[in-house]
This record gives C-alpha cells, sequence and structure tokens, in this order.
C-alpha cells in the first residue's frame, strides 16, 4: 500500500481506540469518599476502613465490560488484519488494546484477589527485578529510604515550610506554564475533588483547595505534571496519524512517572523530602503485596515519623480499589522509582549506542522505552511527527549528553572505597550543622 494509504489506517484505527477507551478511569473506579480518612484518623489508626467489594460495586462503570471487551477484542482483529502482524505502529496499538483488556479485568474485579493480580499483570510487583540488575525493586526502595531519611536531608528541607495558598499556586503555575506552553495550551484550575495535591489531565492541572505548597512544591508541579504529562498528551494530540499517543494505558506508565521523576531531578526542582515519597511508596506496596493490612501499613510510616495523614495517603493509594487485609493491593505506584531507573538507562545507553538523536522522542506523546525506535523509525518516514513541547536539555542534547557520558565513564569507579576514603574525613563532622543560617548571615553581610 502507499504511505498516505498506510498513515490513513493508521488515524482510523488509532481514533478508533481512543473512542473506546474514553469511558474507562481508572482512578475515579477506585477512589475511597473523603470521609474514609477522618474516620479512620477518629479511631487512632486502629479499625480498618470500611472499603468492600460492596463498596466498589456502589461505583458504576460508565461502560459494560463485556460489551467494551468484545469491542476491544474486534479492533485487535482489524488492526492485525489491516496492518499486518508484523507492523511496527500494529504491534504497538496491538500491545495497547491488550493493556485495556486486562484493565476491564481489573476493574470488574474491584475489591477482590484477583485485583492484585491483575495489577501486578499492568504495574507489576515491588519484587521485580530491575532490568538487567539482581536488584528489586524493594531493595531499592529501602536503600533510597535510608538515604533520602538522613538526619541532613530534613535539614535541608526545614527553610522551606508550606506557606503558599492553593488559589496562589494556580495563579502562579499558570504564569509559568505559560512561558512554556503556548497561550490556551493549559489550564490550572482549583478542585475540591482530588485526593492528591495536584493531578494533571489532558490540558490542564488540577490543585487540591485544601493544601497548601512550598516552592519547591511549584517547581515539582511544573515540571512533573506540566512539562511531561500534560506536554506529551498536547504532542500525542499533535500527531496527524498517530492519534492514540496522546492517551495512555497502564503500559506507558512507569516511561511517563519515570520521566516526570527524572525531570523534577535534572532541574534541581526535587528535594529529599519528595524523593522519600517515592522511596516510601515501593515499601508500602511490598508489605501490602506480602499480606500486611491497611492498619500495618499504616502505623509502619507513622512509628518512622510520619504524620498520620500522610502515612494515610501513601497507605490509602496502595490499598484503593483492592482489599485492605492485604495481598491485593494497587501496585501503580512501583512506576515512579521503576520508571526512574529505566528512563536513566535508556539515555546512557542512547548515549553509549552512538544515538543520542533519539532522545526527544520521550516526549512524543504516550509511549514506553520499547516502542521509541519504532516510532523514531516512522517518525524518519513521516508518519510520527516530532514532539512540539520538549524541555532545553532534550531540545539541545549536549548537555545531556555530557552529563550521562560522565555518569557512564564514572560508574566503574570503585564507589565503596572512595567512600571510605572520604568517610575519615566526614566522621569527626556533626550530623546536621546551622547550614542555612550561615549562608544567611554571610548573605546579609
Amino acid at each position: 500500500m502507499s504511505l498516505a494509504d498506510y498513515q490513513q489506517r493508521v488515524k482510523t484505527l488509532s481514533d478508533q481506540l481512543i473512542e473506546l477507551q474514553r469511558p474507562i478511569r481508572i482512578l475515579d473506579a477506585i477512589k475511597w469518599p473523603a470521609t474514609a480518612q477522618a474516620q479512620f484518623l477518629a479511631s487512632n489508626g486502629s479499625k480498618l476502613p470500611d472499603v468492600d467489594q460492596a463498596y466498589y460495586h456502589r461505583i458504576k462503570l460508565d461502560f459494560d465490560p463485556m460489551v467494551l471487551r468484545d469491542r476491544f477484542l474486534m479492533l485487535r482483529r482489524e488492526v492485525q488484519r489491516t496492518l499486518g502482524r508484523k507492523d511496527g505502529l500494529g504491534g504497538i496499538l496491538t500491545d495497547t488494546i491488550d493493556q485495556y483488556l486486562l484493565v476491564i479485568e481489573l476493574l470488574r474485579t474491584r475489591g477482590t484477589v484477583d485485583f492484585g493480580r491483575h495489577s501486578r499483570a499492568l504495574y507489576g510487583s515491588a519484587r521485580d527485578h530491575l532490568r538487567g540488575d539482581r536488584k528489586s525493586l524493594r531493595q531499592l526502595g529501602e536503600k533510597l529510604c535510608e538515604i533520602f531519611s538522613l538526619p541532613a536531608a530534613e535539614h535541608l528541607s526545614r527553610p522551606y515550610s508550606n506557606h503558599i495558598s492553593a488559589p496562589a499556586a494556580v495563579e502562579i503555575l499558570q504564569q509559568r506554564l505559560g512561558n512554556y506552553f503556548q497561550p490556551g495550551d493549559i489550564r490550572v484550575i482549583l478542585s475540591d475533588g482530588i485526593v492528591s495535591d495536584a493531578a494533571a489531565g489532558g490540558d490542564y492541572i488540577k490543585i487540591n483547595q485544601d493544601s497548601e505548597f512550598t516552592e519547591f512544591d511549584l517547581q515539582v508541579l511544573e515540571v512533573h505534571e506540566g512539562w511531561v504529562h500534560v506536554g506529551t498528551t498536547l504532542n500525542g494530540r499533535k500527531q496527524p496519524w498517530a492519534s492514540w499517543l496522546s492517551v495512555g494505558s497502564p503500559r506507558v506508565t512507569a516511561c511517563q512517572e519515570g520521566l516526570a521523576v527524572l525531570m523534577e531531578t535534572l532541574t534541581f526542582s526535587s528535594y529529599p523530602r519528595r524523593a522519600l515519597k517515592v522511596s516510601d511508596r515501593v515499601v508500602a506496596v511490598d508489605m501490602a503485596e506480602q499480606g500486611a493490612d491497611f492498619v500495618e501499613v499504616y502505623r509502619f510510616f507513622t512509628e518512622r515519623g510520619m504524620a498520620a495523614k500522610d502515612a494515610y495517603k501513601i497507605t490509602q493509594r496502595v490499598f484503593r480499589g483492592g482489599t485492605v487485609r492485604g495481598g491485593s493491593v494497587f501496585t501503580k505506584d512501583l512506576s515512579y522509582l521503576r520508571g526512574f531507573v529505566e528512563n536513566v538507562n535508556f539515555i546512557r545507553s542512547a548515549i553509549q549506542s552512538g544515538v543520542p538523536e533519539i532522545l526527544p522522542m520521550l516526549f512524543v506523546g504516550k509511549v514506553t522505552l520499547d516502542d521509541i525506535p519504532t516510532l523514531y523509525q516512522h517518525y524518519l518516514e513521516g508518519t510520527i511527527s516530532g514532539p512540539h513541547y520538549i524541555p532545553a536539555m532534550f531540545r539541545d542534547l549536549n548537555g545531556l549528553y555530557v552529563w550521562f557520558g560522565f555518569a557512564s565513564g564514572i560508574s566503574v569507579i570503585n564507589m565503596a572505597r572512595v567512600q571510605k576514603h572520604f568517610h575519615s574525613l566526614f566522621k569527626d563532622m556533626p550530623k546536621v550543622a546551622p547550614l542555612y543560617d550561615k549562608v544567611i548571615d554571610t548573605a546579609v553581610v
């Protein structure tokens, strides 16, 4: 077939996929009532939340699972018939359809032991090994928790208290993101219907009207929710043929969340307490997977000094959709750490393999890392458009190349020996020095 005919077929199938997935809203289907937190904290964290299978049955899905399943299967056959079983873009479409078939089963089994099985199939398990390494996600999570829980980490965050109100945060973020996006492409709005402090939609960011923020929080939201989540959605919407790149099934979650955390790091927007959240989520998922119930996971974090509301939030994220007695839980929160490691390794590998020009494709839409070589080939032939919104360090790759080139080069050094040498210099230093007071005094002088 001609290139024009091929592109039109991709467009038709992509639009059908977008239409079929439209009523699927995973987080809306497993959300807990706002009253659950108040009731749990009122019991001093001693009573399991009253969220069971019957509760989830009262949250009606916006689709008939069996009808939608059959329509996805029909589309799957149509993709293979129209594009062929060996076509690269057809393979990505087929894998995406398979993910939505699993999502239907996930939501159909809310509040049961099967929910956890489907969640692991979609998002993985905390006991999974990192690609190309023997360490599990839980092991890496524990190591990072140790690093980000050191006294010095808390000291660094101390001067940055929550003092920016939600309405002020909306105005600040709207102004900053207006400098990154074209006028009218993104909205920042107040919301009273989200559990987290903020959440990204297709062309908007919701800010929880009951939350307060630090300057660091706003920096994180700007790059994490704005540049990555909204940016890749808008880039996907600008695709002339591969319109499915504007929507994300769970198969792209690790790449998306990992890229967002990486951008926090590359722009120096993150901070130790934020990084600790990412690591804590891995530990919470593993405990719940291994059978700890809601109260046990909650108490694990409060006994480590976490505030009661924060401990509830991280625990609730893991248990939503599953069973509060443990074993069957929502493992999506593994995506942040897994995706961060995989994105870093992807970038390092692209540089060492001599193909850094492929890296901007991370922002072309909602993708997995394994999709990118195929998408890049079709970009060269004209079926895939390059990303419109790209952070500066991915637009001019020189600095990124040098940064990750050095990182790859020094990875051969024996860090244990290096650390042993410097530890002898650090051992007599106070564990928490009044760093900021000194800096402020010097600045005033």
